[in-house]
């Protein structure tokens, strides 16, 4: 429920109040509310989902609301006419639970957090990010997605395009912008430190650890996480519906990503850091896009909204040059975003395309006669872009065997099958696991996760 505090002018007084009677609005009027006695203030409680259609009515029959209006939460309201606006508003014909442009640019606002406080729960939650990815634990990850910040600089970006708010659109992606910074800088100093500390063993293959693989070979289902969580945000924030629990989702996209770009760099390893920055990049595009387009959807535009206007002074007709000119500052954003969003998401889909043809490849080679008793485990694929520095991508494939049967040409034929199905020079690790099987072969349950643990490996041959 809401409370809605309008100073008017005496003039416009009675243009309010037929209003609020026509609607069957209850309201109070007190008089000489300012400073200059010729405006009236009044008063009148309302349901959520009614304050936009009320506030409309009053704006299209001239009530100028931009001097004095005030919208509060209220608990109840126990007057004649409220049950009747709340079988309209809220379980009635009229029924809807979005809020107003006004309302839904405070509630993103007043999830903006001071420069203290976003950059250090960011850092915080970077911090056990990271350490929950390098300890394997879904459960810290998901801790530091509960205390990172970063749902309220998305949507104040995402509400600051739909109402073309230029303060907004600069607080938003300011903030997120040096929030990851921030983010993969505190991983980054994490992981320098732990390897100096020798908290953990020198040798350690950062790649190899579950958590972390997830993050460095984006997908599709990624991508659809993001989009997901963004929209979300967005649908709560405009509707009566909380978004905390939305942020934990769209910090699941981000905050993790930025940690693995930190460790990446921390153990020297392109392809993880590459990895990580193109997930990190594209769901951050991928949250901010959604949650403008749920936005647009459900009605949110600027207040001014048009394409120029005409205005007639002293018989002569004028021209608004500023009518488009007065949106440049959230055209502009969105054509960021998109542009953004089109490269990384091209690099995306060529690396998809690429590990589909990868697996594709591994399977053909590994169905040859003379490999009939291998079993393919899993298959992983660095990123495309590790070529920028100078290396070539490297296929890593677990593949299980009988019990000491070697085969050592089995990764220079799969290099070879890659070669000419792709076309692109790789190459290729195989890493052996060794097991026995008895039984009914057709009702065994193939296993596809991969090994990370080489010390369960009976031998590994790369080419």
């Amino acid at each position: 429920m809401r409370l809605i505090k309008l100073l008017v002018s005496e003039e416009s007084r009675t243009t309010v109040i037929d209003i609020l009677r026509a609607e069957n609005i209850d309201f109070v009027v007190t008089k000489d509310a300012a400073e200059r006695g010729d405006h009236v203030l009044v008063e009148f409680p309302l349901p959520t989902q009614a304050v936009e259609f009320v506030m409309n009515e009053l704006q299209e029959a001239g009530i100028d609301d931009h001097e004095y209006t005030i919208i509060s939460s209220a608990e109840t309201a126990k007057t004649r006419n409220y049950h009747e606006l709340e079988d309209r508003f809220v379980a009635g014909v009229e029924e809807d639970d979005a809020v107003a442009p006004e309302e839904i640019r405070a509630k993103a606002l007043d999830m903006h957090r001071n420069k203290l406080t976003y950059y250090s729960l960011t850092l915080f939650s970077a911090i056990v990010a990271a350490a929950g990815l390098l300890l394997d634990s879904p459960a810290v990850v998901v801790g530091a997605m509960v205390i990172a910040p970063q749902v309220g600089s998305a949507l104040i970006a995402s509400v600051g395009i739909s109402l073309n708010d230029r303060r907004m659109i600069r607080m938003g992606f300011g903030q997120q912008l040096f929030g990851f910074g921030a983010a993969i800088a505190g991983s980054f100093v994490l992981g320098v430190a732990i390897q100096s500390g020798q908290i953990v063993t020198a040798v350690l293959d950062v790649s190899t650890i579950g958590q972390i693989s997830k993050r460095i070979s984006p997908g599709l289902l990624s991508v659809l996480v993001a989009l997901c969580a963004g929209g979300a945000g967005a649908f709560g924030l405009a509707t009566a519906l909380p978004v905390s629990l939305v942020g934990v989702m769209i910090a699941a996209a981000l905050i993790p990503a930025a940690a693995a770009v930190g460790i990446g760099l921390a153990w020297g390893l392109p392809s993880v850091a590459l990895g990580a920055i193109l997930l990190l990049v594209v769901n951050a595009v991928a949250v901010n896009v959604a949650a403008f387009l749920v936005l647009w959807y459900l009605g949110y535009r600027p207040q001014e909204w048009s394409e120029g206007r005409t205005e007639i002074t002293n018989g002569d007709v004028e021209s608004d040059d500023d009518g488009l000119a007065r949106y440049v500052p959230a055209a502009a954003a969105l054509a960021v975003l998109l542009a953004v969003f089109v490269g990384a998401g091209g690099l995306l889909m060529g690396q998809i395309a690429f590990d589909n043809s990868v697996n594709d490849a591994v399977e053909d080679a590994i169905e040859q006669d003379r490999f009939a008793e291998l079993q393919l485990e899993s298959v992983s694929t660095e990123v495309g872009m590790v070529r920028f520095v100078d290396r070539t991508p490297e296929v890593s494939i677990v593949v299980r065997r009988p019990v000491d049967t070697p085969y050592p040409d089995l990764a220079e034929t799969v290099r070879r099958q890659i070669q000419e199905e792709t076309d692109r020079e790789v190459s290729v690790s195989v890493e052996f696991v060794e097991g026995q099987r008895a039984g009914d072969q057709r009702t065994r349950i193939r296993p596809q996760a991969a090994v990370s643990n080489p010390a369960a490996a009976n031998a590994a041959y790369s080419v």
